[in-house]
């Protein structure tokens, strides 16, 4: 599952999520642009990507302006050589704990606008150099939540227009040699802290206490029983960039989550 010669652009790298993706990636060969609005996350992320004998560089690049978004992917296509991964962490700003006829149209919108955006931006700058260069692979993540999911606000909403756009753009882009897939994954625990929690949901008290529950009832919410690892979703999404994932496209591969696929 080797990554070798792939120039991989991750945004929203400065996450939790985008540390453990981006250096599964460079161990296994990749050479990893890691982009976000906050220069200092990404600097200590590609400083320890380094001192560890792999390549990273950093930009500063707010996904959701399509102008950025596209002289960057046009920048690593050229100057490396090609753009082999492209990869979506960007936040949402997702509001949960509020029955939806008591939200904001402001809360409820913002996280589907913001999703969609981003991810039809990043995709699209991405899409247009892989399939001049006949290969590449364009991943997406959300948390499998279009099924139906009470008090998750608009989450369930903008995973169903993900799911959807992936699959289509890959029956679009396919015949080029280029895939488009993602993977679900919601409640990551190495990622998760009290205040992140509030910070979704200010039903839930920034205690450990809440966070002990939250984790639990996650737990127990699994088809498995049991919260997947941020090195199993590294991994995954690394197997998912590979060559040896070449006949993967249009799909979502499902990392213990709470619903079937």
């Amino acid at each position: 599952m080797s990554l070798e010669n792939k120039n991989a652009i991750i945004y929203g790298a400065g996450g939790a999520i985008g540390d453990g993706v981006a250096k599964e990636f460079a161990t296994r060969g990749a050479r990893v642009f890691l982009t976000g609005r906050h220069r200092p996350a990404l600097t200590k992320l590609a400083g320890e990507i380094e001192q560890a004998g792999g390549q990273a560089e950093v930009a500063v690049v707010d996904a959701i302006d399509e102008t950025a978004v596209d002289e960057h992917a046009a920048s690593v296509a050229t100057e490396a050589g090609s753009l082999d991964i492209s990869l979506n962490l960007v936040p949402r700003g997702d509001v949960q704990g509020i029955p939806l006829v008591e939200m904001s149209v402001e809360d409820y919108v913002r996280p589907i606008t913001a999703g969609v955006t981003t991810n039809f931006i990043t995709a699209r700058a991405a899409a247009r150099h892989m399939i001049a260069q006949g290969s590449g692979v364009i991943l997406a993540l959300d948390s499998g939540s279009a099924h139906g999911s009470p008090m998750m606000g608009a989450t369930g909403s903008i995973d169903a227009a993900l799911d959807t756009f992936i699959r289509n753009l890959a029956v679009e882009i396919g015949p080029h040699g280029v895939r488009a897939l993602g993977i679900w994954v919601a409640g990551i625990p190495e990622t998760l802290t009290p205040e992140k929690l509030s910070a979704v949901n200010n039903q839930l008290p920034a205690s450990p206490e809440m966070m002990r529950h939250v984790l639990d009832s996650l737990t127990e919410a699994r088809i498995t029983k049991r919260s997947p690892r941020l090195a199993e979703v590294a991994a995954t999404l690394a197997f998912l960039a590979s060559d040896d994932a070449m006949g993967i496209t249009g799909t979502f591969v499902n990392v213990t989550s709470m619903y079937p696929s």
